[in-house]
């Protein structure tokens, strides 16, 4: 498999995991046209098509579409088995999922199909397996959660503002939607420290930060 793309009816990206080396500019143009080109299709013609060199096989799901790109010796069947099977898993952990909790949780939706596919091959069929991979996922984020309470580091003096340096859990994988160039959906690096800015009260001797 070369690519995955999920789009919505609207032609809105929400989300694109690349197995192959592309340029971003490549990636957009890519992008753009496949969207346009599926979503022209009529609802009874056939989910495989031939587009450059490279066969399409594409699956709607209720308002999303999911679009894979696969070379001339795979096997679209498969392809399209594997759309199912990621879809069973996003169904399996959201619990009837739909398109707004692929916006809202993306960075799981990525996660489930990093523990699905590995370099656009499948590396775990079994659906119990990768629930059971993401579950103990959320408990390290629950547990690092817990934990950086204790990474805030405050001030020895608290007046009218104070920045206080949050060190956040370390997430495995996330990415960020954009809204500029068409909702085009960028994997980003997590930052390991940040500051937040907390306004504090005082109130007979007492600081509280709120």
């Amino acid at each position: 498999m070369q690519f995955m793309l999920l789009f919505s009816r609207q032609g809105k990206l929400r989300l694109q995991k690349w197995y192959v080396p592309l340029s971003d500019k490549e990636k957009k143009k890519i992008t753009r046209e496949l969207v346009q080109t599926v979503l022209a299709r009529k609802p009874k013609m056939c989910s495989f098509l031939e587009w450059r060199d490279l066969k399409i096989v594409y699956k709607r799901y209720a308002s999303l579409y999911f679009c894979c790109a696969i070379e001339d010796q795979d096997n679209e069947l498969i392809t399209l088995e594997i759309i199912h099977r990621y879809v069973e898993l996003l169904d399996k952990y959201f619990g009837s999922v739909c398109e707004l909790d692929i916006i809202f949780n993306f960075e799981k939706a990525y996660f489930i199909l990093d523990e699905f596919l590995l370099g656009g091959e499948v590396q775990e069929t079994s659906k119990k397996n990768v629930l059971k991979a993401i579950e103990q996922a959320d408990l390290l984020q629950e547990s690092q959660m817990s934990s950086s309470k204790s990474g805030i580091e405050y001030p020895s003096s608290c007046r009218t503002r104070a920045a206080l340096k949050v060190i956040p859990p370390t997430l495995l994988h996330w990415a960020m939607m954009s809204e500029a160039d068409g909702d085009m959906a960028t994997e980003v690096e997590p930052s390991h420290q940040y500051s937040i800015t907390f306004y504090c009260r005082i109130t007979d001797g007492n600081r509280r930060a709120v």
